[in-house]
């Protein structure tokens, strides 16, 4: 029997009483006691070279900051270009940013330390005249929440092979994170829209500035400061403070259900039982009725054990206990046995489609029992035995 309905309404409680919450501690600067920030010195890999730009070059690559490009927690984005012609994202610290010196700082030493496919690459920062500047590559489509619910002029169906392959590149990034060399990092704000999207639709995880290391043997993995997004957020290191890796597990199995079912993580505008992505899903998943939860847009492009791979995986990830939980390692194996499924199946149907048969996938529905939690403290993903679709 699965050990989800004990977070039930107490975890709606939770999400909600944590919006104001979190407003409320962004707005105290007290430092964090229990880890300092990651300092250059910290690092024993520093392979990335980082350009410090000066201000006047900011303002000359923006053409004095013109095309707005989107904003967060730091400050807006603008969209700029550099003299060899590279088109970047320039983010700046605005004066009201609800993050400041020590996520600049944070995200600028990190990313000088780190280097990985799917994760955004620092180009360079600016640091002069109070104005905290940091450089990006532009990222041509956007965020992966623009491209499943956001503002219809951004908004593009994304087909079910595509938001496999998301979800694969960016849990490949989060893997690297959670077994970075010398000392795992922990990203703490894994959301959508901070899943950016390249001209090849490669995704890269961003905004490294809440990152913070994971605890080691000896230190406390108690944090003064619960970071994260209302939807997204732990329910287990919300209540207790406990960080650990299996936050961002956590928030990763809430964005694999955004790519599943095309939903925000929460969403005051739809029916009350509705509000929460995860307790909306959960019902319809441990009832075998995973139809129900996919976007009408996909609905009839997708092979059903494909799905059901992402579907179980995302389920284990929002388990209420993170010891129930799976590691990205693991996420990432099941995730890329599923596109070989998935493109399996698309090829097959592509030689019957030449032999004039059907080009439909075969949906047939097996009554599948999601996945038992385990007995033991570490969470594992069982493969199982699969079948080519057949033609109708």
């Amino acid at each position: 029997m699965r050990r989800l309905c004990t977070i039930g309404s107490h975890y709606l409680f939770i999400l909600y009483k944590g919006i104001s919450d979190m407003f409320l501690r962004e707005k105290i600067k007290n430092a964090d006691l229990i880890f300092s920030l990651p300092s250059k010195d910290d690092f024993f890999i520093k392979s990335v070279s980082i350009q410090a730009f000066t201000l006047e070059y900011i303002e000359e690559a923006t053409e004095k900051y013109k095309t707005l490009i989107g904003e967060g927690g730091f400050g807006p984005v603008y969209r700029g270009m550099l003299d060899d012609g590279q088109e970047v994202a320039v983010k700046v610290r605005s004066a009201t940013s609800t993050q400041g010196t020590r996520e600049f700082d944070n995200e600028l030493n990190l990313l000088s330390a780190i280097q990985h496919e799917n994760l955004v690459p620092l180009i360079g920062y600016c640091n002069e005249k109070d104005q905290q500047i940091l450089v990006y590559p532009f990222m041509s489509n956007g965020s992966l929440q623009n491209r499943l619910y956001g503002e219809p002029a951004k908004r593009k169906i994304l087909d079910w092979p595509t938001r496999l392959s998301i979800a694969l590149g960016a849990a490949r990034g989060l893997a690297y994170l959670h077994t970075f060399p010398g000392r795992p990092v922990i990203h703490r704000d894994i959301k959508s829209s901070n899943i950016l999207l390249d001209h090849s639709m490669c995704a890269k995880v961003a905004d490294f500035g809440f990152s913070k290391y994971a605890p080691q043997e000896g230190d406390s993995n108690v944090s003064l400061e619960v970071r994260g997004t209302a939807g997204y957020l732990d329910p287990e290191y919300y209540t207790t403070q406990q960080l650990s890796e299996k936050s961002d597990v956590f928030s990763f199995g809430v964005v694999l259900l955004e790519i599943v079912s095309g939903r925000e993580p929460l969403d005051i505008k739809r029916p009350r039982n509705e509000w929460s992505l995860v307790e909306w899903a959960k019902p319809y998943i441990r009832a075998s009725k995973i139809e129900e939860i996919v976007d009408p847009g996909i609905k009839g492009g997708y092979h059903a054990e494909a799905m059901w791979r992402v579907v179980e995986v995302a389920l284990q990830c929002i388990e209420p206990f993170s010891a129930y939980r799976p590691c990205m390692d693991d996420i990432v194996r099941e995730l890329e046995d599923a596109l070989i499924i998935e493109n399996n199946a698309s090829e097959y149907m592509k030689s019957i489609d030449s032999l004039g048969g059907s080009n439909r996938y075969s949906f047939v529905m097996d009554k599948r029992v999601p996945p038992s939690t385990s007995s033991t403290a570490e969470s594992t993903i069982t493969s199982q035995t699969l079948s080519l679709p057949q033609p109708r």
